[in-house]
């Protein structure tokens, strides 16, 4: 095959396990992103997306955005609330300088920020009593070191679809407003290499390797 050349492809879906994604066990690198989630209450999803997270002023870390790598735990907040009520984040999280709290009235539980870091997390299975699921947490202090990926739980499909063209619509503009973002028109992922794009040849849409999934809208003709 000549470089000229090139595959073409009716469509495809892949299922993968992100590499930025922590293991349960796994201690944050401060120089790196990470991918975790946040659960709100769907009337507050909207203002989320178009003004950010914004910092609370108190619980088991101290103030902070409240995260999680563990999905499922994100999907437990709003706690009392109903599962039709809630909204899950899919998040990439700048960690920064990380303090592990692993235990009960830990010296710097509330006041890690003050001592120079930037992330508080409890790993899975401490011993802080006031967690009884087990599964880790993450306080970040700064929510400009937050964003939000994609929506990974909503029940209320119109909603759902709003939230995911309100994020297509704040990534388009950062493309326009920054460089530095560098994200792929195809797939709308951060490029860490080139993502090199091109128009399916049955449908027109641009696509790239990176794209987790590609349906063709138009009807084939096996006999075209």
């Amino acid at each position: 095959m000549s470089d000229e050349e090139s595959v073409s492809f009716f469509g495809w879906e892949s299922v993968y396990d992100h590499h930025k994604h922590l293991r349960n066990k796994q201690e944050p690198e401060g120089h790196l992103e990470y991918t975790m989630y946040h659960g709100t209450h769907k009337r507050n999803a909207r203002n989320i997306v178009l003004s950010g997270f914004k910092r609370s002023s108190g619980g088991l870390l101290g103030a902070g955005v409240y995260v999680s790598r563990n999905v499922r735990k994100a999907m437990c907040y709003p706690q009392q609330t109903r599962k039709e009520e809630k909204v899950v984040f899919k998040l990439r999280v700048k960690v920064g300088k990380v303090k592990r709290i692993d235990c009960d009235d830990h010296p710097l539980q509330k006041s890690w920020h003050e001592n120079g870091y930037d992330t508080a997390w409890v790993p899975r299975k401490s011993k802080i009593s006031a967690i009884k699921s087990g599964r880790e947490e993450d306080c970040v202090w700064d929510p400009k070191n937050i964003q939000i990926v994609e929506v990974s739980y909503c029940e209320d499909a119109r909603l759902k679809e709003e939230l995911i063209r309100l994020i297509e619509a704040r990534d388009g503009g950062s493309r326009c407003n920054s460089a530095q973002e560098n994200i792929c028109r195809a797939c709308r992922k951060r490029m860490d290499c080139f993502h090199h794009t091109l128009r399916c040849w049955s449908c027109g849409k641009l696509i790239c390797p990176f794209l987790g999934k590609h349906k063709c809208r138009r009807v084939f003709d096996d006999h075209e």
